[in-house]
């Protein structure tokens, strides 16, 4: 695996905490900035689902109190005709 440098501008009292956590946690600066650099990029649901439940910006909509069966759904949409099956096959067809 490369390992490629990278040098970043930080004040100094964000490095004194850097290094403060690090020796914390008993380990090297560059592991904890690394482990938190790669925490930052990570992108797997979980991790988004976190941040978006830290940020309080979560919307779970409720469940409905029945869910209607299929044969129930194409009951009550019997007749209401096909406006969107006929304008992607006029979309397709080019008229």
């Amino acid at each position: 695996m490369a390992v490629k440098q990278l040098i970043a501008r930080i004040d100094d009292d964000l490095h004194r905490r850097l290094k403060e956590r690090a020796a914390e946690q008993d380990r090297s600066l560059n592991e904890l900035v690394t482990t938190v650099l790669a925490a930052a990029v990570q992108d797997d649901t979980e991790s988004v689902r976190r941040r978006i439940d830290r940020s309080g910006l979560r919307v779970v909509p409720r469940r409905p109190a029945a869910v209607r069966s299929r044969d129930d759904v194409i009951r009550r949409l019997a007749g209401l005709g096909t406006p969107v099956s006929d304008a992607l096959t006029a979309d397709r067809d080019g008229r």
